[in-house]
């Protein structure tokens, strides 16, 4: 009867020397979306969502409200310029596509006014989305716009997201986030510079 005494006794401070080391234990912490470390190169798609994120962060989606997405453009020329060389060349385009892909996911009803009447059966592809005004379909009502600008730097470019009212013309939320340059390349192998063709090696 002793030696069962002294076993529960045993147990019972040992459960006791676990648990209070448990508690003491630091607890489990959510990361915000700036504390998860993501390499850079091939994760537009991150820092689009982030960006989404915080644009949307105050905004809900309704059934009757409608959205068209455009792109995202240089803040000096408000176009774009196929000129223009840089390694996130491309982003404004991307920025288009990734915003209305989640605009989408979130519950919005966003209008896709690139849209064509009919399928256009070409030789090596079918489409039915174009830039041709002559062959798009009528656009439904746009209640508000997403787009934003693109302020380039030598290590990427500062994104300014936006939403806005298209009746009242009133900015009903923003979002600023960088897009550092190596989203796209890590190290450019060809580019043209002047007209001219230039070829970059890797150093080893």
């Amino acid at each position: 009867m002793r030696q069962f005494l002294l076993h529960t006794t045993f147990f019972t401070l040992l459960a006791t020397v676990l648990l209070a080391g448990c508690s003491s234990a630091p607890q489990n912490m959510e990361m915000t979306n700036d504390q998860v470390p993501v390499p850079a190169l091939g994760n537009v798609e991150y820092h689009t969502y982030v960006l989404a994120n915080e644009l949307f962060a105050n905004i809900r989606p309704a059934r009757q409200t409608r959205y068209a997405v455009t792109g995202f453009v240089p803040v000096d020329s408000l176009s774009y310029n196929e000129n223009f060389q840089h390694p996130l060349q491309l982003l404004g385009h991307q920025l288009e596509e990734g915003m209305l892909t989640e605009a989408t996911k979130r519950g919005f009803t966003a209008q896709e006014f690139k849209l064509t009447n009919d399928i256009i059966v070409g030789e090596k592809s079918d489409r039915v989305l174009s830039r041709n005004v002559e062959q798009l379909s009528a656009i439904e009502r746009v209640d508000f716009f997403i787009t934003g600008t693109l302020v380039y730097q030598q290590g990427g470019a500062m994104v300014n997201a936006r939403i806005i009212n298209a009746r009242t013309r009133d900015v009903v939320a923003a979002a600023t986030r960088f897009f550092p340059a190596e989203l796209f390349w890590l190290e450019e192998q060809v580019t043209t510079r002047n007209g001219r063709l230039y070829r970059t090696e890797n150093k080893r």
